[in-house]
């Protein structure tokens, strides 16, 4: 089950059920800590928030549950969880998590839901979000907060960004414009600037894998305030960047992608919006930190513990675990595996994965860890190596579960090491 996926051992999964029971536990407090890790490694570089909302379901077990309340069907009982995930927007290597929400809807959305002040919407964790990002990550060049077409909300695009704090979401409404006209309208009639291929990844019964040309089309809008805003103070228009993003030719019978991007970063040629158009693609992550979080990982819904602040606790712990998850996987990549390894170790755990080298290489030069030493490359293959990747890249790549049981593995053995060391230690002094 979930915890004891998180833990070593029966002892530290005790220890973990007594701290997840423990009222002066608190998610906030677990957050700030977090984010302070993250906020060293952000600290004089763009850096891309990308927040999302995933549903924690877990109806299957009903009955042994207390104090939830209901998902996104409004039968179903779990929680909600809204993470800050900050991804490096020039290697594209994770950070960590920068923020994060959990809450449990009580209510049903009330009859005059959309007459609210944001402040008083579901909705308004998008902008709690925004903010979150910008406090922790204060030290960072730039912040992109990148979002999918929930995040297209009108007092975000007013009140978030500023000189340092940018934003780019996927437009969901076909917006009114300033002096006449709509957003999908405009956008449609723009010419076409350019043409390239890019590698879809996957998604699960909606389009299989491949490479696919992209037509760009990119200008500038003013965007009317919709009558919807509460805010008497927002003002008449926003002035954006649109880029429109569109598969020439799609495969048939799938899900050809279309996207109409919303940005404050200035666009004027292909280059910078194809750039745009890069990030947004790196909110894939969040994406599939949701799916380590859950079957692919860490396996959070299969928990058996029955309290719900206790469940909310759990949240968090399995997202900062599904958070260093995502770290080594990405550290697949030749560029994003460049960073240090200290990025996600300890000098204690990085003397553990030099030690382990002769262990898991073979003699070959394909059998050995490819990477540099001390980088983070490194340290994922030796994960990967653990977790029963057979270490050949002509294979194929670790992912999520992979990794996964390599990091639980890796924790049990550095604790024997530990011990080991230790004892040696012992054994010089006495002599």
């Amino acid at each position: 089950m979930c915890l004891l996926k998180l833990s070593d051992d029966r002892a530290q999964h005790a220890r973990f059920g007594r701290f997840l029971k423990n009222p002066r536990v608190s998610v906030a407090e677990i957050v700030e800590r977090v984010g302070e890790r993250t906020a060293g490694l952000a600290r004089g570089r763009h850096v891309l928030a990308i927040q999302d909302t995933s549903e924690i379901n877990y109806q299957a077990k009903a009955g042994r549950k207390q104090g939830l309340g209901t998902v996104g069907n409004g039968t179903d009982i779990g929680l909600f969880v809204h993470p800050v995930l900050v991804v490096d927007a020039k290697d594209g290597g994770c950070l960590g998590l920068a923020h994060a929400q959990i809450w449990r809807r009580k209510k049903p959305k009330a009859a005059n839901y959309r007459q609210l002040p944001i402040e008083k919407k579901e909705s308004h964790r998008w902008l709690v979000g925004g903010d979150g990002a910008k406090q922790a990550l204060a030290g960072a060049d730039v912040v992109t907060n990148v979002s999918d077409r929930e995040g297209d909300i009108f007092e975000l695009m007013d009140r978030h960004p500023d000189e340092r704090n940018h934003l780019l979401t996927r437009a969901s409404q076909d917006r009114a414009l300033r002096g006449g006209g709509r957003l999908f309208t405009k956008l449609d009639n723009w010419p076409e600037v350019a043409r390239y291929s890019v590698d879809l990844p996957a998604r699960v019964g909606k389009r299989s894998a491949r490479k696919a040309v992209l037509a760009v089309r990119f200008g500038t809008v003013h965007i009317r305030r919709p009558k919807s805003c509460s805010d008497p103070a927002a003002p008449a228009s926003l002035h954006m960047t649109a880029i429109d993003v569109r598969e020439v030719d799609p495969p048939h019978d799938e899900e050809s992608v279309h996207w109409r991007l919303l940005t404050t970063h200035t666009v004027a040629n292909e280059q910078e919006a194809r750039q745009v158009v890069d990030w947004y693609r790196m909110r894939w992550n969040i994406e599939q930190l949701f799916r380590t979080l859950k079957r692919q990982g860490v396996d959070v819904e299969s928990s058996l513990i029955e309290d719900g602040s206790a469940l909310e606790r759990l949240a968090m712990l399995s997202l900062i675990a599904a958070t260093r998850t995502m770290q080594l996987v990405l550290a697949r990549d030749p560029i994003a595996g460049r960073a240090p390894i200290e990025r996600v170790f300890d000098k204690d755990e990085v003397a553990f994965i030099e030690a382990l080298q002769a262990r898991l290489q073979g003699r070959t030069e394909k059998q050995k860890n490819p990477h540099p030493q001390g980088s983070l490359g490194y340290a994922s293959w030796t994960i990967a190596r653990l977790g029963g990747w057979n270490g050949y890249a002509s294979g194929r790549p670790p992912g999520p579960i992979t990794m996964h049981n390599g990091l639980q593995r890796f924790d049990a053995m550095l604790q024997g090491w530990a011990l080991a060391n230790a004892s040696m230690k012992q054994d010089v002094c006495r002599r």
